[in-house]
């Protein structure tokens, strides 16, 4: 397997290379919104694999093989200097297949069980995010070592997702819908939720309400932590040059293109 966990040296890197966000739609977002904020000149390449949108209600193997395929597609167009895989669903099915395949870094998303674990007073924490996330050992593996003496209270919400997308299309969100949503994690002491799906975030006023009194864990803040650490030292071109959006299936409305360009990235097209 080749590595994915040493720094590229700047003399390897040309400065114009993207960084590369992947995601099966506007997830990614909130990732990328915290790592523009520590890397502002970084160029983008975001990729929105709307043709197979949403992964959260594919089988395993279907995501196995369609995210690296796809990957390495992008990497030989793209040359980025590294790969985010901004989907927990695509990254704890496929991350290590990626890995092998690209001869680039790849940071992975994957649930915040153990900061959540830290957090929670209770010792009851949930974990929100779609229904392959949270069937994945991966998962058991994560509240094994770092949530064994809590209560793990698990839901996956194809519904969310949608809605999620939804907010970004400039649609109105019912309430009721995001109470309905999360309905079976209430009610049971949790005062910690883990949103294992980089949409959530996106809604997370939405999803206060909804939980009042329970604590948020995105993980956005802390990949895009170590996305900085991993290209720290590396050039970025001056002037900063223009980011891009690549949607694979049909393209997204001016709802959501504004929504894009409020994150700076205006160029969006179809591929």
């Amino acid at each position: 397997m080749r590595s994915h966990a040493t720094t590229v040296t700047s003399r390897l890197v040309n400065a114009s290379a993207p960084l590369l966000f992947f995601d099966s739609g506007v997830g990614g977002l909130s990732v990328l919104g915290p790592t523009r904020a520590l890397l502002p000149a970084a160029p983008i390449v975001y990729v929105a694999d709307s043709a197979a949108f949403p992964y959260g209600t594919r089988s395993e193997a279907e995501i196995a093989a369609r995210v690296p395929a796809l990957l390495g597609r992008l990497t030989e167009r793209f040359r980025p200097r590294l790969a985010v895989i901004a989907c927990n669903t695509a990254s704890t099915i496929a991350l290590p297949f990626v890995r092998a395949a690209l001869d680039i870094p790849v940071v992975g998303t994957v649930p915040a069980i153990k900061p959540a674990a830290e957090r929670s007073r209770s010792r009851v924490i949930g974990v929100l995010g779609t229904e392959a996330t949270v069937r994945q050992p991966y998962v058991d593996d994560l509240a094994m070592r770092f949530a064994a003496d809590c209560t793990v209270l698990r839901h996956g919400s194809a519904e969310l997702v949608a809605l999620a997308e939804a907010k970004l299309a400039g649609e109105a969100i019912d309430p009721a819908a995001i109470a309905a949503a999360v309905a079976p994690l209430t009610g049971r002491g949790m005062d910690v939720v883990v949103l294992a799906c980089t949409h959530f975030p996106l809604l997370a006023d939405e999803l206060a309400e909804a939980l009042p009194g329970v604590e948020q864990i995105d993980g956005g803040p802390g990949i895009a932590r170590r996305i900085a650490r991993l290209t720290e030292g590396q050039p970025w071109p001056e002037p900063p040059v223009g980011h891009i959006v690549l949607f694979t299936g049909a393209g997204p409305g001016p709802h959501m293109v504004e929504a894009f360009a409020s994150y700076g990235l205006g160029d969006v097209r179809h591929v």
